[in-house]
């Protein structure tokens, strides 16, 4: 059997995205608890990710969510890792701008343990993809087309609907990175 350059580079995309899930499973959290929800999208459901962010881009009047979805339509895959909203239930936190986590919950806030959490699982995330040398770039417009689109809910993650904030990894392998020498409009060939 030979098998082609780019399809060892697919099957490595793939290998990574996986051990990308696992690295954000088991990255430092808040006290231990599991807020943190990911997959991995391809094929017909990556292309329909791209087609959102592409409309998102002339709902939102934001440029660069065109130039994120024509990444998107040239990456091989994107990882999309999420949080549950999970307050800690502490009296006097703070950290969100309100005093108390049934006020936060009250105001439609966010709690910062589980942002932050996120931010340390999309970290241990990347350096995976990096320590493999796959190109990726952070997105949130991605991660808001996917919760947008129901994703997280539609990949039959546990708790999907408390999925607010999310942000997408784009993978890519080819002689130059697509995520750098980006023009907010610009459309890759």
């Amino acid at each position: 059997m030979l098998k082609e350059m780019k399809e060892s580079e697919k099957d490595a995309i793939l290998e990574v995205a996986d051990l990308m899930l696992a690295a954000a499973k088991t990255a430092p959290k808040g006290s231990g608890r599991d807020t943190i929800r990911g997959f991995v999208v391809t094929g017909d459901e990556k292309a329909k990710l791209a087609e959102k962010m592409r409309k998102l881009a002339n709902s939102y009047d934001l440029p660069f969510f065109l130039r994120d979805g024509n990444n998107i339509d040239n990456s091989h895959a994107v990882v999309i890792l999420g949080s549950i909203q999970k307050p800690f239930g502490l009296n006097e936190c703070g950290m969100c701008g309100f005093p108390t986590c049934s006020e936060m919950r009250k105001n439609h806030g966010r709690c910062a343990f589980n942002i932050t959490d996120l931010g340390i699982a999309v970290g241990s995330a990347v350096s995976i993809a990096s320590n493999h040398h796959i190109d990726n770039r952070v997105m949130y417009s991605a991660g808001r087309a996917a919760v947008l689109l129901d994703y997280f809910v539609k990949a039959g993650t546990p708790d999907a609907e408390e999925v607010e904030i999310a942000y997408g990894i784009p993978l890519y392998t080819g002689a130059k990175s697509i995520f750098f020498d980006r023009n907010p409009g610009a459309v890759l060939l």
